[in-house]
């Protein structure tokens, strides 16, 4: 047996070649330096075709007895291209027989693509979709132009002006709509082509066609009041709730929960007297004027003209600002990648819930409360029982019988709402005897997750009435995670970064994530030249050093500072009006102005970093909250230990939005919602959210640790920035160096070449240096020590950026012969 198939072993690797093959190629082609490779191809070919193409104005008319003859292989063939013969065959095919002059726009368009795929300078803005349209409209443009205007020469002249191309599209229109048609279609196809290429142009198009008389008439014409519609309501996508209902007698029924009313009508009971109250529709009955009202003069144009306005910044390009633009070709994760779980939506078990609710009236009976009706709404892990008491019954009393009720259900996490906020009810929260999982696949992959126009949208997981559940971070806009531990609090922190990967392009948002215990974010390592922020001094992107903790979240407040500053140069109140005047290119980015991306910081094992760093870390946690939300900084803050020196006072006041995951004591729960609730949970994901006056409970999505592994590693394998997102540099006033360590005869190759950068720039920035000269942070801070000594810098100011003492190049060139 073995020998018979030891021949088919060979076709086992044979046949997956073909993928692997072509997965080579793909990956191939996807290279920088093949697109830089064939950049520099197209480039050359490109002037290669220019000098044969200019040249042949020039020797057209003696080549073409030997473009005639065709015996171009020869070396004594005659051609006096500057190109050759085989210039002055390609240089007559595109001019003279396909598209005349305009053929000069195939070059222009070969020098983009090929800028394009070099990257060189500013080509990464460019559009070849854009150009390519552009050039193509040109080319046929120019060439039937040509052909019309100058059809009449092509007898005497070698040339063919707009080549046969242009001659033969002239002669046929010229044909059907006549010349006066053929001019008017070739100026309509200007004007199109102008107004493609410019905004302003319909502007100056109005402009040119006004007359003195219709300026006049429009400036004292009244503005007639803009009618407004309302847009039609559209109907939620709210998934179908299940509810189970009894009737007095104890008869079950399962039917989908009536929607809410738009209006509800109240019920007129026999004699009682009908109560209307009639509100005038102001829309239906518009206003009229007094016919012997006498109008009133029509008052003075008036004008106010702003020196500002008039002075504000509008930048050279004309299509607004694409932030996405570096990183165009990026994908976002595909849904796939997460784990689809079969168990999506089981049937009700009906024992259990008649079992359940007899309970629930027995025990109710046995104490002297009478309920008239109870339904029940079964979500992913927990039903909710919905009853309504008897008159006369107090809430206190149905309130106080919660560890009964637990007892005759046998039940752990048994919650009581007294009442249900909105509704004439009380709610009793019972655990489900078969929980289902809710998974990753089916929040992020869910209508509603993925319509979202939330600015930063987290998708937590489905509530009892199996809905999606999701919040802004923008509006809460920071979050306090606590439970105990291995009740899902790192699950629930991945479902919320998960979220925004699945959302978020990499140029619209960066993370600071700091993980004391070294193992809960490493594997987000692989994305750090996408996602994440960290100090410039080339450490690891996760920060798990308290030092480094304390220094980052400093640097995060100098990033603060600094984005405040630039918005009060701009005159706006917040990130997302910035971000959309950047974007309108209305902010000069030679004054420092650029596209800011949201920042969240996450922080995992807080109660940790308290107990090592103490003040240290609250006062910046502190600021951030405080200040942050404006200019884009959330942070999200977890801790498994939720006591009072833990979660102070001045932490909860800042953290209006809290995750609570089961926690053993009610004390506990009291310190993270203010209430107790949280000591009834169930664990394994049941949380409960606060953002207000009533907790939500809801159910976690569960995304597992290898899910994040392949979410990551998709991002990863994505071209991404060349660098992290690099936080501004933060020096403590106490750890300054001493100036006599300083060795000034052993200076740095760049001490000149930085000096002069630091004088022309007047900004002394150790990441200025950094930056420009592409070095490490170390080297750039032994620059920096240098210049000061040298007294070209001053010292150190704490977060703020050193004074530059030199204010123009001469004073340094005199700095500069004492160290030559």
């Amino acid at each position: 047996m073995a020998k018979k198939s030891s021949p088919k072993s060979p076709a086992t690797p044979s046949s997956g070649q073909s993928p692997v093959l072509f997965d080579k190629i793909v990956a191939c082609c996807k290279s920088e330096t093949i697109h830089f490779v064939v950049g520099i191809i197209l480039i050359l070919f490109a002037a290669f075709l220019l000098v044969a193409c200019c040249s042949f104005f020039v020797t057209g008319a003696a080549d073409q007895s030997v473009l005639e003859i065709g015996d171009l292989g020869r070396t004594d063939n005659g051609a006096r291209n500057y190109a050759g013969s085989r210039g002055a065959q390609i240089a007559n095919y595109l001019i003279n027989d396909c598209f005349g002059v305009a053929s000069f726009f195939i070059i222009v368009f070969i020098v983009v693509l090929s800028l394009k795929l070099m990257k060189v300078g500013n080509s990464r803005r460019l559009s070849v979709g854009k150009w390519f349209v552009g050039c193509s409209v040109l080319l046929v443009w120019f060439s039937v132009f040509f052909g019309f205007v100058f059809e009449q020469l092509s007898p005497t002249s070698f040339l063919f002006w707009g080549g046969r191309h242009g001659y033969n599209a002239a002669r046929w229109l010229t044909s059907q709509i006549g010349m006066p048609g053929v001019v008017l279609l070739l100026l309509a196809v200007a004007l199109c082509m102008l107004i493609y290429h410019s905004a302003r142009a319909v502007d100056r198009l109005r402009t040119l066609f006004s007359f003195g008389f219709l300026r006049r008439s429009q400036r004292h014409a009244p503005l007639s009041p803009a009618s407004e519609e309302a847009p039609d309501a559209e109907a939620g996508d709210t998934p179908e709730e299940f509810t189970t209902s009894w009737s007095a007698d104890g008869t079950p029924a399962i039917e989908p929960a009536p929607a809410a009313p738009a209006a509800e009508t109240p019920k007129k009971s026999a004699g009682e007297p009908t109560f209307e109250v009639e509100i005038p529709d102001e829309s239906a009955a518009p206003y009229a004027a007094d016919p012997e009202e006498e109008p009133l003069p029509a008052e003075p144009h008036f004008e106010v003209s702003s020196r500002e306005a008039e002075e504000e910044y509008r930048g050279k390009e004309r299509e607004p600002y694409n932030p996405r633009l570096d990183l165009s070709n990026y994908h976002f994760p595909p849904i796939e990648l997460m784990k689809h779980y079969e168990q999506t939506k089981p049937a009700i078990d009906m024992d259990e819930q008649n079992a359940n609710k007899d309970k629930i009236i027995s025990t109710l009976r046995s104490f002297g409360i009478e309920i008239s009706t109870i339904k029940a709404t079964v979500g992913p892990t927990v039903t909710l029982y919905e009853i309504t008491p008897e008159q006369g019954v107090r809430i206190s009393k149905i309130r106080g019988l919660e560890d009964d009720i637990a007892l005759s259900l046998a039940a752990l996490g048994i919650r009581i709402i007294a009442p249900i906020p909105g509704k004439g009810t009380i709610g009793i929260e019972v655990p489900n005897s078969n929980p289902r999982i809710v998974s990753g696949q089916s929040i992020i992959g869910s209508k509603r997750f993925q319509e979202s126009t939330y600015d930063l949208p987290i998708a937590l997981g489905k509530t009892i009435t199996d809905e999606v559940f999701m919040v802004d971070l923008c509006k809460m806009p920071h979050i306090l995670v606590a439970g105990a531990t291995g009740q899902g609090k790192s699950v629930g922190l991945n479902a919320i970064i998960t979220s925004l990967l699945y959302k978020k392009h990499p140029a619209e948002l960066k993370f600071v994530l700091v993980d004391p215990k070294k193992v809960e974010f490493s594997i987000y390592s692989v994305i750090e030249h996408h996602y994440l922020a960290k100090l410039p001094d080339g450490g690891d992107p996760i920060i798990t050093d308290v030092k480094k903790v304390v220094q980052t979240l400093n640097s995060v407040c100098v990033e603060m500072d600094t984005r405040y500053d630039l918005l009060k140069a701009a005159h706006v109140r917040n990130i997302k009006e910035y971000n959309a005047k950047f974007i309108e290119r209305r902010l000069n980015p030679e004054k420092g102005h650029r596209f800011m991306p949201y920042i969240v910081v996450v922080i995992d094992e807080f109660g940790d970093l308290i107990m090592t760093a103490g003040k240290e870390i609250e006062l910046p946690i502190a600021r951030i909250a405080q200040l942050a939300r404006a200019v884009g900084i959330h942070m999200i803050i977890a801790t498994q230990r939720p006591t009072t020196n833990i979660i102070t006072g001045t932490i909860k006041a800042n953290f209006p939005a809290r995750v609570a995951f089961r926690v053993s004591a009610m004390i506990d729960s009291r310190t993270i919602l203010d209430r107790p609730g949280a000591n009834q949970l169930i664990g394994r994901g049941d949380m409960l959210f606060l953002q207000g006056a009533d907790p939500v409970r809801v159910q976690c999505a569960f995304i597992d640790t290898p899910e994040v592994a392949d979410i990551t590693k998709y991002i990863s394998q994505q071209p991404g920035y060349p660098t992290a997102f690099y936080l501004p540099e933060y020096v403590d006033e106490s750890g300054g160096t001493d100036m006599s360590e300083v060795d000034m005869d052993r200076l740095d190759p760049l001490f000149e070449e930085a000096a002069r950068l630091i004088v022309v720039h007047q900004q002394g920035s150790t990441s200025l240096i950094q930056r420009k000269f592409a070095i490490g942070y170390n080297r750039a801070g032994r620059l920096m020590d240098q210049l000061e000594k040298a007294g070209i810098v001053g010292a150190t100011q704490g977060s703020k950026p050193r004074d530059v003492l030199i204010t123009d190049e001469s004073s340094l060139d005199a700095i500069m012969n004492n160290f030559r």
